[in-house]
């Protein structure tokens, strides 16, 4: 357990080594109007949580950083979030005033705001492939031989898709499929549409619509399958993270830059989240390509489930108060916006 003046002093330093990515030495300590101390003071402190491991020296400097401990118990027990600042405000004011449509908008202004408000990157993973279900699908011929089939989900996804039709088939028997999939298939979680196509549109069509297999090789062709709609991921400022100092080699950016480029690990990565807000620091990271960054993640939920994940990643020299902070609020208020989805 950590005295009171030990407290304040990891507090400050790891403070000011967020703001100037700097080792911190004892006499910019002793000269901020909170710490009151003197520099001999601080300097033992400083060497007595050093020995316990929550600072760190690096090379030769005389001043010192924070450890991975050092991190761990400022943000487990020093930390105040606080509310959001008056620009934030107006942020977020502005973003949750647009109209927006679909859920994808919603994701990806909230990846971009959060971006800009912080200068680090982010991740927004989106409701995973059970709760999406088949609204409304359509057929719009553009020629006897092609048409563009859309495809509509409860979350307000649309997907379009050129597809050929079968010769011959008339425009009737084409109005015909489209209201017989609609009747059939509307409601159906996308991850089981594949075989309700067959178990109950299937019997249908063949009883009212003439070239029964062509028109169902055409709905394959025109549905798209389940794991088409897995978590989706949307990123925010993907390259912020070579603004900042410690990420000058270019061979550890290359290696988080191509981490972001993979979807399905990063889906793994924010769906293994637990709820609420989670903060995972350096290499408490499982993939050793973020070992010297933190990641922040909050789950956003309505009702009591869990629909997506939103998160934070920086260098271990993040300001946490902030990401928390804006995490927090953000994740909140994307539940109210999607629930006009899910409710």
């Amino acid at each position: 357990m950590l005295t009171e003046r030990q407290r304040m002093i990891l507090t400050a330093i790891v403070d000011d080594y967020i703001r100037s990515a700097e080792p911190v030495g004892s006499r910019s300590i002793s000269k901020r109007g909170d710490v009151g101390f003197s520099p001999a003071t601080i300097r033992n402190e400083m060497s007595d949580l050093e020995e316990l491991g929550f600072l760190e020296q690096p090379h030769t400097s005389a001043g010192r950083i924070p450890s991975i401990k050092g991190y761990r118990y400022y943000v487990d027990h020093l930390v105040k979030p606080g509310g959001v600042s008056p620009v934030e405000a107006v942020g977020f004011r502005t973003f949750f005033a647009e109209k927006m449509t679909e859920m994808e908008q919603v994701l990806q202004q909230a990846a971009t705001i959060l971006a800009s408000m912080t200068n680090y990157t982010s991740i927004a993973l989106g409701p995973e492939s059970i709760n999406h279900s088949l609204k409304h699908f359509q057929l719009v011929p553009l020629n006897a031989e092609t048409a563009v089939a859309i495809v509509v989900t409860n979350t307000g996804h649309v997907e379009n898709r050129t597809i050929s039709l079968p010769k011959g088939i008339s425009i009737s028997d084409l109005e015909k499929t489209v209201h017989i999939l609609n009747a059939k298939l509307a409601g159906v979680p996308m991850m089981r549409v594949t075989s309700k196509l067959y178990s109950e549109v299937g019997e249908e069509l063949s009883r009212y619509v003439d070239h029964y297999e062509q028109v169902m090789g055409m709905l394959e062709r025109a549905l798209p399958v389940g794991d088409e709609h897995e978590h989706r991921v949307y990123l925010g400022g993907a390259t912020n993270m070579l603004t900042q100092p410690e990420f000058k080699d270019v061979d550890k950016i290359k290696t988080i830059l191509d981490l972001l480029d993979e979807t399905p690990t990063l889906s793994r990565m924010l769906s293994s989240a637990q709820s609420g807000i989670q903060v995972r620091i350096g290499t408490e990271n499982e993939h050793e390509a973020i070992n010297d960054c933190s990641v922040i993640t909050a789950t956003y939920a309505i009702n009591g489930q869990s629909l997506g994940t939103i998160g934070i990643l920086g260098p271990t020299r993040m300001d946490y108060a902030k990401v928390i902070r804006l995490l927090d609020v953000v994740s909140k208020d994307m539940a109210l916006l999607l629930s006009r989805w899910y409710l």
